[in-house]
């Protein structure tokens, strides 16, 4: 993996439970990492499921290898919230492959 590729930067923030001004637990994101990547696929996905028939963005990053990324955890690229759905590890953790969907409209 070159440095010289990996041109762009995201953020991957991780589910916290904080307390709102009264006392109640609420769940936010927080910045679990800050870091450079390269994207290697930006496309669109259109199916039909139970919602109907849907268009979702699938973007595919590759970055160096990150512990503890995981699932539950959500992608900050360019303003936009993106679902982790899939993590492949590239070599014996030299890097991975980081695919996920845009969520919300």
């Amino acid at each position: 993996m070159r440095a010289g590729n990996l041109d762009r930067i995201i953020e991957i923030q991780r589910r916290t439970t904080g307390l709102d001004l009264y006392g109640t637990p609420v769940e936010t994101w927080t910045a679990f990492a800050t870091m450079r990547a390269q994207l290697l696929k930006n496309a669109t996905d259109d199916r039909e499921d139970a919602r109907g028939r849907t268009t979702d963005a699938v973007l595919i990053f590759r970055t160096y290898y990150l512990a503890g990324l995981s699932l539950n955890d959500r992608l900050l690229y360019e303003g936009q919230q993106f679902e982790i759905t899939g993590i492949t590890e590239i070599g014996r953790r030299v890097g991975m492959d980081v695919t996920c969907e845009r969520v919300g409209p």
